[in-house]
């Protein structure tokens, strides 16, 4: 978590011991009756809300952790709201709960661990609408008529048993007060509507227990650093050749140069041959020297 105390993107949630704290429980017979006790139960003292057990025949627990004094005020406040609702059905307060109690029943962290590994809505921090019918046919119709009458989405849709089906749309506070009053009139039309709720502005706790359709979650990515253009990088030097390959190479270059014409040739590439002429021989008893007296007279 960062300074502000918000989960940053990418990070896991810690996870939540209520190993200490007490148990409330308030049980519905209308998902809707049981999202709107929740959210009263919340905002009226210190509790977390773990989420909802639903038991079937349209049965619905909400389940809160907390101190002792906290619980009490929220299971009270949540029966009032209840059977405000013409929907209470039963209600119990623990204020040690048995360890071997936590570790078999969805009542602890087993239930808040597997809420908080959903993942982000893209449709978070919007007003909850909620309508109810006995019978599928009927809600749908009901969620056609909303989704045309406001700007709002469908988020997801609840079964519960005992034929109830309940349609979550989000949006606006004002969009989803009108697209319910439009899908109330449409699931009586088809058939039968059971009850409705508007929560203008969940808490975190709420959002993380609503349901919701795969299509609106988002799962935390990875950040994709930049790569490091200026790092060095590795000359790629030529493969070396064997040594049989180089010399084929080679032979096929001079194999493939054209002889030069005897025309184009340079004159000292092959100078003319020059024959030695021949001395005569010379006999030293030959030759004749001359005599003195003729030597004196000249």
């Amino acid at each position: 978590m960062d300074a502000s105390g918000k989960l940053q993107v990418g990070t896991t949630p810690p996870r939540r011991d209520f190993g200490d704290s007490a148990l409330g429980l308030v049980c519905t017979r209308s998902f809707p009756a049981i999202v709107g006790t929740a959210d009263m139960m919340l905002k009226s003292s210190g509790v977390t809300l773990i989420g909802y057990e639903k038991t079937g025949s349209g049965y619905c627990t909400a389940v809160v952790r907390g101190g002792i004094s906290d619980v009490r005020i929220a299971v009270d406040v949540g029966e009032e709201t209840a059977r405000r609702f013409d929907q209470f059905i039963s209600k119990t307060i623990i204020a040690r709960p048995s360890p071997n109690l936590e570790a078999v029943l969805p009542i602890g962290s087993r239930l808040a661990k597997f809420l908080s590994d959903r993942g982000y809505s893209r449709l978070s921090k919007q007003a909850v609408g909620l309508l109810e019918t006995r019978g599928y046919p009927a809600m749908v119709g009901a969620a056609d008529a909303m989704l045309k009458a406001a700007e709002v989405q469908l988020a997801a849709c609840e079964t519960i048993g005992d034929g109830l089906c309940t349609a979550i749309i989000r949006g606006r506070v004002a969009d989803v007060a009108m697209a319910v009053e439009a899908g109330m009139h449409e699931a009586e039309r088809i058939g039968e509507l059971h009850a409705v709720m508007v929560i203008p502005r969940p808490l975190d706790d709420l959002e993380e227990t609503l349901p919701l359709a795969s299509y609106w979650i988002e799962k935390p990515q990875p950040i994709a650093l930049p790569l490091d253009l200026k790092a060095p990088q590795k000359e790629l030097a030529a493969p070396e050749q064997p040594e049989v390959e180089v010399q084929k190479t080679a032979q096929k270059t001079i194999e493939s140069a054209e002889p030069l014409e005897p025309e184009a040739r340079s004159p000292q590439a092959a100078p003319p041959l020059v024959e030695p002429i021949p001395l005569p021989e010379l006999d030293p008893l030959a030759v004749q020297r001359p005599k003195p007296s003729e030597n004196l007279e000249e």
